[in-house]
């Protein structure tokens, strides 16, 4: 008995060391609503272990190694992208295992080794120290029902009820905690119900017919001048872009490093964070069931095309885009994988020649959207030369492949003798240890390049204006069916 109540003892006291290490780090105590969530949710596992191992010390690891596992991810993420974990980064855990390069270069060696050992550790000893005790198993269980029925019951008291209702992820972490923060951001999420369908807004004549529209989502494109503040880096197809776009400025994107789908989302969805709520950490999870949003929705009769050289299932976009009224997916057996040279990821360069034929090959009015991903990395460089390498130089040499991509594009589509718009815009800033980290600015440049029937290009007053993405969607589709009336 004595051995039970020592270890569910070191499993809460154990709970609340590994939440105060995480980022933000507190300055004080979290506050007492916060410690007593995570105090009934560490009970709720200790007694989820105790039941099936029937060895306290053995639930007292494992309890403590889940949120410390947890605890680790956080911090990684908070490191790279400012954000510690949310409700939604736990719906991708199967992606990390079918496309684990996207994940595993967040997260430094000695951190994956340390979690690799700590889980061979954990399954060792579940199965040498199980025991089948039935007074422990039947503890486990009263323990279990006493930590879930206790949290339960303190979420539907005042107290608890007006916790983290306005999203504010590192505050609400700072304040309450991780895991309570993680539990009560889900609950918020839960909540929220899907809008109603979109209303077909009246709008007054287009001044410019527009039959093309091609939507380019380039992979960690910013302006390396404003990244790195060096003039010398300035990328000349984005420089020529603005010269002579209709429209370009800042994209106020709320992620960093990282999130593609919540730019992705407001561009096509057109929906903004604040009618978001809290879906809008990861929009995509319910994206499907707001399909009258989507831009080909909206642009009705057109047919779209939705581009992305890899694994359609990948953020749900095999059911989003379909249900969001794109007619064809051009996924990755539209492309010959890249060769050992080129990187890892399909490059730019192919993405443009699929696009273009496309563009060609369309008839009656089409909407092309494309999200490239040649700039996700590797952005270290050919170590073969030795030394260490420069992931600055290694980042300047992907992106100016998306900036050959905005030149040639602008270039091709004007010999195609149909009114077209070229959106170009990048996802969001890399985050690039010691050169492009979080805490700083995250918009990342567009530009609306507009061509009338015979290839010029139509700059009208060459508008400076800075939008969020969600802003960009509506954009669009005032340049083309005109403004609301």
């Amino acid at each position: 008995m004595t051995a039970g109540i020592l270890t569910f003892a070191g499993a809460l006291i154990g709970s609340l060391l590994i939440d105060a290490l995480v980022r933000p780090r507190p300055a004080k105590l979290r506050r007492m609503s916060g410690l007593a969530l995570l105090t009934c949710m560490a009970t709720t596992l200790y007694g989820l272990f105790l039941t099936l191992c029937g060895n306290g010390a053995v639930a007292m690891v494992l309890t403590l190694a889940v949120q410390s596992l947890l605890v680790l991810a956080s911090n990684a993420k908070y490191a790279m992208l400012g954000e510690p974990l949310l409700f939604s980064d736990l719906a991708l855990v199967g992606a990390v295992f079918r496309h684990p390069q996207f994940y595993l270069s967040a997260v430094r060696l000695w951190q994956r080794t340390a979690a690799g050992l700590v889980a061979i550790v954990l399954c060792g000893t579940v199965i040498r120290l199980s025991h089948a005790d039935p007074v422990a198993h039947a503890t486990g269980f009263i323990l279990l029902f006493a930590g879930s029925g206790a949290l339960s019951l303190a979420l539907r008291l005042p107290a608890w009820r007006k916790l983290a209702s306005i999203p504010d992820a590192a505050g609400d972490t700072l304040a309450l905690g991780l895991l309570p923060t993680v539990l009560l951001y889900w609950r918020r999420w839960k909540a929220i119900a899907d809008p109603p369908p979109c209303t077909q807004l009246a709008r007054r004549p287009a001044t410019h017919a527009t039959e093309l529209v091609v939507i380019i989502q380039c992979e960690s494109f910013a302006d390396p001048v404003e990244l790195f503040d060096d003039g010398h880096l300035a990328l000349p197809g984005l420089a020529k872009a603005r010269e002579h776009a209709m429209q370009w400025g800042n994209l106020n994107v709320s992620g960093f490093g990282a999130y593609t789908m919540r730019t992705e989302y407001g561009v096509l969805f057109g929906r903004d964070e604040e009618a978001l709520g809290f879906r809008r950490y990861d929009p995509f999870l319910t994206a499907r069931m707001e399909g009258s949003y989507a831009l080909p929705s909206r642009l009705g009769g057109w047919r779209s095309l939705f581009v992305h050289p890899h694994d359609m299932r990948f953020y749900g976009r095999d059911a989003i885009m379909p249900s969001g009224g794109f007619a064809e997916l051009v996924g990755e057996d539209a492309f010959a994988p890249p060769t050992p040279d080129e990187g890892r990821y399909v490059t730019d360069a192919a993405m443009t020649e699929v696009i273009l034929s496309r563009a060609a090959a369309a008839a009656g009015p089409s909407l092309i959207y494309a999200v490239t991903i040649q700039n996700h990395g590797p952005w270290a460089p050919d170590a073969r030369g030795g030394g260490n390498p420069d992931l600055v130089d290694g980042y300047m040499r992907l992106v100016r492949h998306g900036d050959a991509m905005l030149t040639t594009l602008t270039e091709q589509l004007a010999t195609l003798g149909r009114p077209a718009l070229l959106v170009f815009f990048g996802d969001h800033r890399p985050s690039i240890p010691g050169a492009s980290v979080p805490g700083g600015p995250r918009h990342t440049p567009y530009v609306m390049v507009r061509l009338d029937g015979t290839g010029n290009l139509l700059t009208g007053e060459n508008r400076r204006a800075d939008l969020t993405p969600a802003q960009l969607h509506h954009a669009v589709l005032d340049t083309v069916l005109g403004p609301s009336a």
